[in-house]
């Protein structure tokens, strides 16, 4: 396997759950509420698995590598937009978390903003992950010999083996 399979099975599980997202869009916006607990789940979701657990991996050892070599002017500006677009989606997430707090407090005027950012991650993700595994992912592994690509396939199973120790140790600092 390439290192790029993981990533893409990732984007597998970020869909569905990015498809439930915008369910509960369409429907706070026709039943006037949205439940925070779903938030909640939806935001520890795409903050532990799709922000620091995917895009730990792609930014700390697969763009971290390709940063080491000469990528073509495509490739490094692609692998920049994505970058960015990482940086988007957890500008977004403060947001709606933001939201989702004014609206726990009785603010029911942020409804729309929480809808509005729901609808946002809806719409970015399946653009951003079809860049991904159609464009960036495999031109991506040109850059790299059978050897290599197997030591970072290596690093990504060990990156992910210590994620529930660094979700957990959060937990437990958080309430310290």
């Amino acid at each position: 396997m390439q290192p790029i399979g993981p990533l893409m099975i990732e984007h597998r599980l970020i869909e569905r759950m990015i498809t439930l997202i915008d369910a509960r869009a369409v429907r706070a916006e026709g039943e006037g509420e949205i439940d925070p607990l779903f938030i909640d789940a939806a935001v520890d979701f795409v903050r532990v698995y799709a922000d620091r657990t995917h895009h730990g991996k792609e930014e700390e050892i697969l763009f971290r590598d390709l940063a080491t070599r000469h990528l073509s002017e495509d490739d490094r500006r692609v692998m920049d937009d994505l970058m960015e677009e990482h940086k988007l989606g957890r500008r977004t997430l403060r947001e709606l978390v933001s939201a989702t707090d004014r609206y726990r407090c009785g603010d029911a005027e942020s409804l729309p903003t929480i809808i509005d950012k729901l609808r946002f991650l809806a719409r970015f993700y399946p653009v951003h992950i079809e860049k991904e595994d159609k464009v960036f992912f495999p031109a991506s592994m040109q850059y790299f010999d059978s050897s290599e690509r197997d030591a970072m396939l290596t690093e990504m199973w060990e990156f992910d083996r210590g994620m529930i120790h660094e979700k957990y140790k959060a937990v437990v600092e958080g309430f310290e």
